[in-house]
C-alpha cells in the first residue's frame, strides 16, 4: 500500500484511535463512578443539628491530651502521606489533607481509615470529582446537600474542609438513622442501600488505610 495508510482493524489504526479517544478523555471533565445520595425528607431537628455541624468554621487542627498521642498522630499522618505518594498531590496539600480528613472524620466519630476508603471509592481523591448524577469533590456530596443543611453555595463543595465535613456528618447521619449498621449507612451514602457492591468496596479500601498497631 501506498501513502502509509493503515488498512482497517490494523495495529497501526487501533494505537492512533486508542490515542485520540485518551486524549478526549483526559480533556473532558474528572467523572466519578460513585451513586448518589437520595434526597430524603429531615426533620427540623435533625436539619438544625447538622446545620450547627456544618456552619461550625473550626480550623482542623488537632489537640492531644498526652505527648503518646501526639506521636501517634504523627505516626499516622506520616504512613498516610506515604500511602498517598501515588496520587497526584503536591506534599503540602497532601498533609493538609490528611489533617483535615482526620480532624472530620473524629469530629464526626468516624474511623478516619473508614473516611479514607469512602473518598478512595468515591472520587479517588480527585478534588474536582463531579459523578454523572452531580455528586461533587472528594466525598461526592449532592448539590442539595448544600440547601438542606448549608449556605446554598453549591461551588463551596469543592472546598477542602467545606467538602471533607459534609461527607463525614452526611456518613454519620445515615450511621444514626441505621442505628449503628455501617453497611447499610453506607449503602445509603451511595443510594443502593441493601446491595452489597458499595458497602464492600469502601470496606475492601478501607483495610488499605489502617495503620498496622505497633
Amino acid at each position: 500500500m501506498s501513502g502509509g495508510l493503515s488498512r482497517p482493524g490494523s495495529p497501526r489504526r487501533g494505537f492512533i484511535a486508542g490515542a485520540l479517544i485518551g486524549a478526549v478523555t483526559l480533556a473532558l471533565p474528572r467523572l466519578a463512578r460513585a451513586g448518589a445520595q437520595a434526597e430524603e425528607p429531615l426533620a427540623d431537628s435533625v436539619r438544625s443539628v447538622l446545620s450547627a455541624a456544618i456552619a461550625d468554621r473550626a480550623p482542623p487542627k488537632p489537640t492531644f491530651a498526652t505527648i503518646d498521642e501526639r506521636l501517634a498522630h504523627l505516626r499516622w499522618l506520616g504512613a498516610m502521606s506515604d500511602r498517598l505518594r501515588k496520587q497526584p498531590m503536591e506534599f503540602a496539600t497532601r498533609i493538609e489533607f490528611l489533617e483535615t480528613l482526620w480532624y472530620e472524620s473524629t469530629r464526626a466519630g468516624l474511623e478516619p481509615a473508614l473516611v479514607l476508603g469512602l473518598v478512595q471509592v468515591e472520587s479517588g481523591f480527585k478534588k474536582y470529582a463531579i459523578s454523572i448524577a452531580g455528586a461533587r469533590g472528594y466525598t461526592q456530596v449532592m448539590p442539595f446537600w448544600a440547601r438542606l443543611i448549608g449556605d446554598g453555595n453549591v461551588a463551596g463543595l469543592f472546598h477542602m474542609q467545606t467538602n471533607l465535613r459534609y461527607g463525614c456528618r452526611i456518613l454519620r447521619h445515615y450511621l444514626d438513622l441505621e442505628k449503628g449498621d455501617l453497611y447499610l449507612a453506607l449503602g445509603r451514602y451511595n443510594g443502593s442501600r441493601g446491595r452489597p457492591e458499595y458497602p464492600n468496596a469502601v470496606f475492601g479500601a478501607q483495610r488499605g488505610w489502617v495503620l498496622p498497631a505497633r
